[in-house]
């Protein structure tokens, strides 16, 4: 294995490392348009960009199938919604009843599921759990009513058909007045693609779980450290990370040396375009429809302002800067005072590519790309492993939106105090942390010792760079809390692995061998995730929203997904207003066959 990994190294290193991180310039072209060529367009097509199709109404028919494709000079077989990658924009309206047929033209089984939409659970689109999945040459009816607003996304819920391109943006336009103005709005979908079929990928992965990291330390590395540090230091510090067997690198499974990073189906070598008049109000629908890529967001020369998470209005924070985790959407505003090109830049957490689009008064002007960020290195604190006097610090710590902090109750952590105190709605759990003895096997090499809530962290890469980052904290419903109850109890989940084997799961139990969670229906409950790995870790909780707890209890925003980081707890309330089985899981495709479970409304 090591030889095989020398082998790619040695031939990731031989390709001209601009066309490798930015894709072919005529890339994606096809993708996105609604066009349905009979070939593929080479890596010397000249066809301009156009914008991503769109579909509105109430009757919708989709057609899965084979399309091919070709983002990096070779021609590779995706899998398109109606003949595009992503598919086509879905216009809907709340109110409306919504009636789409989807059929299905792959030689495999699929599926649609309409990420973060409150629908009945026949209709969510999870195979053997909500519903039995589109047979090959087989079509299945969704229809539901829309009982929400704002910015969403659908895509397949069978098996890694996410990754090949099955995947697109969802808007629902309001009843009622948006509570901001704007001039006009663009889809901004991001995701990454891969020449390899992605059951390539996890079966390397499975082998060697840092195959695609090449930004292992090296002895430049060792000697920088020595001289900033001093040798006492730095052998302290390789000391502690030997002896676990980790390293403070370890940040996406897969990196931009198998990835290329899109922007609505446009590689960065075109990148994608919107148009803007100045003085516009723009808004932007950020969605990260990527497989594994968590990307960091920024417009050089724009202050941006962010409207909305998950498709939920918040009170507006204006940021330079934002990291949107797989599956998360933000609504932003942006206005353009200039007749100049600005950059949307969507650099990869763990900044080995990165995707870019233009925002111009004229499609003629261009804007320069910046760099990307130095590598980002994990530390203690991403470990878990920060000191009691560190969380005790991080008890008064307040946001740059001068926000509580939820802290923990260290008088809870008293050995014979067992019993789950339930604190407050909105202020987080006041429980000790507990780890399951299922947690003591193969399945796990890695315990956060003191994991403690990080909402106004901005995470690893984003600490301290001179610009400021929304986080958590900053977040704050525009409306008071619906459901104000206080939680009438908790549950603790723990977010397991074993990285050397690239095993996942939740509490030390992968998702073939665990009993579904129950909910009772109509009951308030809490949910604190305790991440034990060095992963971020976006959870997705399908039918029910997830009321995150960000020490405010009448203004509590809502999410569909929720961004657990390494080392760290968080919590979020539940109402289960939703009879049925539903999905609970990691957003990260190939966590998510073992970090997940059935959960089970009654």
């Amino acid at each position: 294995m090591n030889i095989e990994r020398l082998l790619l190294k040695v031939d990731s290193l031989s390709m001209d490392r601009r066309r490798f991180v930015k894709g072919i310039a005529a890339s994606g072209v096809l993708l996105g348009l609604g066009m349905v060529p009979a070939r593929s367009l080479g890596a010397t097509g000249t066809t301009a960009p156009r914008p991503m199709p769109a579909l509105s109404g109430k009757k919708f028919h989709l057609t899965i199938a084979p399309q091919e494709v070709n983002f990096t000079g070779r021609t590779r077989m995706a899998t398109a919604v109606n003949g595009s990658v992503p598919g086509p924009v879905l216009r809907w309206r709340e109110g409306d009843r919504v009636s789409l047929k989807v059929t299905n033209r792959l030689a495999e089984s699929s599926s649609i599921h309409w990420h973060g939409i409150i629908l009945p659970a026949g209709m969510d689109g999870v195979p053997d759990i909500s519903f039995d999945g589109i047979a090959p040459g087989q079509a299945f009816h969704y229809q539901f009513d829309v009982r929400q607003s704002g910015t969403y996304w659908y895509h397949s819920h069978s098996g890694f058909q996410e990754q090949t391109g099955l995947y697109g943006p969802l808007i629902v336009d309001p009843l009622q007045p948006e509570p901001f103005v704007y001039d006009r709005e663009h889809v901004v979908m991001l995701s990454d693609w891969s020449d390899e079929d992605p059951n390539t990928i996890y079966a390397k992965l499975k082998k060697m779980s840092d195959y695609y990291n090449f930004n292992e330390r090296t002895l430049a590395d060792l000697i920088g450290d020595i001289r900033s540090k001093g040798l006492a230091q730095t052998w302290n510090d390789r000391r502690m990370w030997n002896l676990m067997r980790m390293s403070d690198r370890d940040l996406s499974d897969v990196t931009g040396y198998t990835y290329t990073f899109l922007m609505n189906g446009q590689t960065p070598a075109t990148g994608w375009t919107g148009l803007f008049k100045r003085g516009e109000k723009v808004r932007l629908r950020i969605i990260n429809g990527s497989a594994m890529s968590f990307f960091d967001v920024r417009i050089p020369g724009l202050k941006i302002t962010v409207v909305a998470a998950d498709g939920q209005n918040i009170e507006p924070v204006t940021v330079d800067e934002f990291r949107i985790g797989v599956a998360e959407t933000y609504d932003v505003l942006v206005e353009p005072g200039d007749d100049q090109a600005y950059c949307i830049f969507a650099q990869a957490i763990d900044r080995t590519g990165y995707a870019r689009g233009t925002l111009t008064p004229d499609p003629s002007l261009t804007a320069e790309v910046p760099d990307l960020d130095p590598y980002p290195i994990l530390t203690m604190t991403d470990m878990g492993m920060e000191t009691m006097q560190g969380m005790e610090r991080g008890k008064t710590d307040r946001s740059s939106a001068g926000k509580r902090e939820p802290a923990m109750d260290h008088g809870a952590m008293d050995s014979r105090n067992r019993v789950m105190r339930r604190g407050p709605a909105g202020m987080g759990s006041d429980a000790p942390v507990i780890h399951p003895k299922t947690e003591n096997g193969p399945q796990v090499d890695m315990r956060a010792m003191h994991p403690h809530y990080r909402l106004n962290d901005p995470g690893v890469g984003l600490r301290h760079n001179g610009r400021r980052v929304l986080t958590y904290a900053d977040l704050r419903n525009l409306y008071s809390t619906p459901d104000p109850r206080d939680p009438q109890r908790e549950i603790q989940l723990h977010l397991t692995g074993n990285m050397s084997r690239y095993m996942w799961s939740i509490n030390g139990v992968r998702y073939a061998d665990a009993e579904p969670i129950r909910f009772r229906y109509g009951e308030r409950l809490r949910i604190t995730f305790v991440n034990d790995t060095m992963m971020h870790h976006p959870m997705h909780l399908h039918g029910m929203w997830s009321d995150l707890e960000t020490g405010d209890g009448g203004r509590i925003p809502r999410k569909h997904t929720v961004v657990v980081q390494p080392g760290s707890k968080i919590s979020y309330l539940v109402t289960a207003d939703a009879m049925g089985p539903w999905a609970y899981h990691c957003h990260l495709l190939y966590h998510m066959p073992a970090m997940f479970r059935k959960v089970v409304v009654r």
